[in-house]
């Protein structure tokens, strides 16, 4: 009996991996139904994973057996690809060429390890003319592909949900000239915190389009949750494409319990939920140690208490699907 419970055992991982496998390839076409991310049977889909720091600062990370070993290791279904704008010597303004050799590494890796993938325009500052032109390039390279999500402006800080409308429905309608079925996600002000605005004017004329809030558990607390609550109430898509269990300053102690009430609420609404981040920074949010190799294959002792506690919820909540 204990060999046949063993086979059986076996079979089941062996199954349950061969569906992980080929989780794309299984969900296929995302698109959005009313507030629900659904794929190509109009099932709803909940994506989890994690986002990589900034392309610019860890770029050592930007490789396919990373992403590969994050599917494998972490259960990601999605990863998301930062393209920093600004920030370090080797920022898009700065070498917009190795940005893109570095997000484009990103997402190939995720292409083929078959999970689906956010090309993230990580600013806080609006720069029009080069988003234009790098969507409409992302978007000509990559429109066949339904692993695609497009993040068009990371976390807006001090404009107006107006400037933010304005420059949004510039890039959408950049990247529907190219591609006209990947799902789009546009972010809002306040870092992302102000979600009852687009609720108030969203976006119109254009389909599967989905709002971005962020939180940082030891920071936002139950008001985020209800004005979050609200806005989707109104009936505006959300998907949570940044989020970790420290202060929003991405240091400090993990709030594990605060963190846990927002798995808890984010599951109970099928919200799709990426994790800050993958990098080596001396901070509470970057989940590895200056120790880890670049291509994956982190030991325990890589990992730091966040990218534990992230590795435990997504090995749990990945094997749902």
């Amino acid at each position: 009996m204990k060999s046949k419970s063993h086979f059986c055992t076996i079979v089941l991982l062996l199954f349950s991996f061969a569906l992980q496998a080929q989780f794309v390839k299984k969900h296929g076409q995302l698109s959005v139904n009313g507030t629900q991310l659904v794929d190509k049977n109009n099932n709803p889909i909940v994506l989890r994973g994690l986002s990589f720091g900034w392309h610019s600062m860890w770029p050592r990370f930007y490789n396919e057996k990373a992403v590969s070993w994050l599917k494998k290791d972490f259960n990601c279904n999605v990863v998301r690809a930062a393209n920093g704008i600004e920030l370090g010597e080797m920022s898009y303004i700065k070498d917009p060429q190795f940005a893109k050799e570095k997000i484009e590494a990103v997402v190939n890796g995720a292409i083929k390890s078959d999970i689906y993938v956010i090309i993230d325009w990580h600013s806080h500052n609006i720069n029009l003319k080069e988003a234009s032109a790098f969507f409409a390039e992302m978007s000509k390279k990559y429109a066949k592909y339904p692993n695609i999500i497009y993040e068009v402006f990371n976390e807006p800080d001090y404009e107006s949900w107006w400037e933010v409308k304005t420059y949004a429905e510039e890039i959408i309608r950049v990247i529907r000239e190219n591609d006209p079925n990947n799902v789009i996600l546009v972010g809002c002000p306040h870092w992302d915190q102000d979600i009852n605005l687009p609720a108030e004017d969203p976006i119109v004329g254009y389909n599967n389009i989905m709002y971005t809030m962020h939180f940082y558990a030891a920071t936002h607390g139950k008001e985020l949750r209800d004005r979050t609550d609200a806005a989707i109430k109104r009936g505006l898509p959300v998907f949570i494409s940044e989020s970790a269990g420290m202060e929003a300053s991405g240091d400090g102690p993990l709030n594990v319990k605060a963190w846990q009430e927002y798995i808890d609420w984010m599951e109970s609404r099928k919200l799709s939920w990426i994790t800050w981040s993958v990098s080596d920074k001396d901070e509470s949010c970057s989940i590895l140690m200056k120790s880890a190799k670049s291509e994956g294959k982190w030991k325990d002792e890589d990992l730091k208490e966040s990218g534990i506690k992230v590795r435990e919820f997504l090995r749990k909540y990945n094997t749902q699907e």
